[in-house]
């Protein structure tokens, strides 16, 4: 399984890119990183995208979205899946529409050329040949959709925003690798700390963690802006 962290920040870090991660070059986790460049940088080609698994609708993991759609429909137009909290397609369309205009859905219809198509997660499903199963975990008023996808016989368990809470402690048990957040030390407002999310990774040995949406320094087990990890 490789990992392609294009950003591990929060929302507002000076020091780190919003939060996305590239899994096996073909499934992307949230939107937050400027996509197309730093994929480009990597070496992840976008058309090669088949789905997103996107976990709630702040603007750190969503407004990468835009220019990438707009890409998949005008450079290379592919079949593409979202996968997201109920509402998920209402909501980016407004997005969308607000970015491109008319242009999105009339005139050259970026939307029917961009070939993308919208799921809400449920409790789980397969999307792209992958199977995976959705946890609502705490976050804000709304809440964040967490997800445990089986890649190759393997469990990835992705957490997007958190605070620490029994959903949580599931969503990683047993899992082979895990990437949970750990905004900052002490307890940062509806999400985890540091302390916190060292202390999960010591409950659950057996799993390999990574840490993201750190808001600056870093901690053991963070993972980094443009950060390839083989697992």
């Amino acid at each position: 399984m490789r990992l392609a962290f294009l950003g591990t920040g929060s929302a507002f870090s000076l020091e780190r890119y919003n939060g996305a991660v590239v899994v096996d070059g073909r499934i992307l986790l949230d939107a937050g990183a400027p996509l197309l460049p730093h994929m480009h940088r990597l070496g992840i080609d976008p058309g090669d995208i088949q789905a997103l698994f996107l976990t709630h609708f702040h603007g750190d993991h969503v407004l990468g979205l835009p220019t990438f759609m707009l890409h998949r429909a005008l450079v290379d137009p592919r079949p593409f899946t979202i996968v997201g909290p109920a509402g998920v397609e209402a909501f980016l369309e407004r997005l969308f529409e607000l970015c491109w205009g008319e242009e999105w859905a009339g005139g050259p219809n970026f939307r029917e050329r961009s070939q993308v198509s919208y799921r809400e997660a449920g409790e789980g499903g397969e999307v792209a040949g992958l199977d995976y199963e959705a946890l609502r975990l705490d976050h804000g008023a709304r809440g964040c959709t967490g997800y445990r996808l089986h890649v190759d016989g393997r469990v990835l368990a992705y957490a997007g925003d958190t605070t620490m809470s029994a959903p949580l402690e599931k969503l990683v048990e047993g899992a082979h690798v895990a990437v949970t957040e750990a905004t900052g030390p002490g307890n940062p407002y509806s999400h985890t700390g540091w302390e916190e999310a060292l202390g999960l990774a010591a409950r659950h040995p057996a799993t390999r963690f990574f840490f993201n949406h750190l808001y600056s320094g870093s901690i053991e087990h963070a993972a980094g802006d443009l950060e390839i990890a083989d697992v």
